[in-house]
């Protein structure tokens, strides 16, 4: 009876164990960042889910820009100071790089595509992205001092460092962990 009891109480510890590593291993992480502008209005919002293959899903909406592109990036610095948003820092880049998803020696783990804005201010993007993590690592957004989404007024032309010409920085939010 006894070692039945112990043979049931092992059992029962590498279900739980197994079941525990199996939720790690499928869980998503997901963060947010609500998107300002330089006066400190909310102007929109991105999210951030990474899947179980660790790639990151980023969501951007937002309104009130100029219709056109926008250089839109990951920047070193959880900080959105207004109006000039410098307090973000450079480019997100721990690995190093040059900046331009089209630059043979890049790109920063920051760089996304344009952002494209219709004729009546608004913007979306879904994009997905292998640079960066929400999980920890080398390239985690959780870092130290955690890092931030900005929009520039101009589109990036993806090669020149270290911002790819794409101008002020208009819009900024800080990206956090849900």
């Amino acid at each position: 009876m006894k070692a039945g009891l112990i043979l049931l109480m092992i059992i029962s510890t590498m279900l739980i164990s197994a079941t525990a590593v199996y939720a790690r291993e499928d869980a998503t992480h997901n963060a947010t960042a609500v998107m300002k502008d330089a006066k400190g209005n909310t102007v929109g919002l991105a999210t951030f889910t990474e899947d179980c293959n660790g790639l990151v899903r980023i969501n951007v909406n937002v309104r009130g820009l100029t219709p056109g592109l926008h250089g839109i990036h990951i920047h070193e610095k959880g900080n959105c100071t207004g109006p000039s948003f410098t307090s973000a820092g450079a480019h997100y880049n721990p690995l190093g790089k040059e900046h331009g998803l089209n630059n043979p020696k890049g790109p920063h783990a920051g760089d996304l595509p344009n952002l494209e804005v219709c004729e009546n201010g608004t913007g979306h993007m879904n994009v997905t992205t292998d640079l960066v993590t929400l999980s920890p690592g080398p390239t985690t957004l959780f870092t130290a001092n955690g890092t931030a989404l900005v929009i520039h007024a101009e589109p990036d032309d993806q090669m020149t460092n270290p911002s790819g010409n794409s101008g002020a920085r208009i819009i900024c939010g800080v990206i956090e962990k849900k």
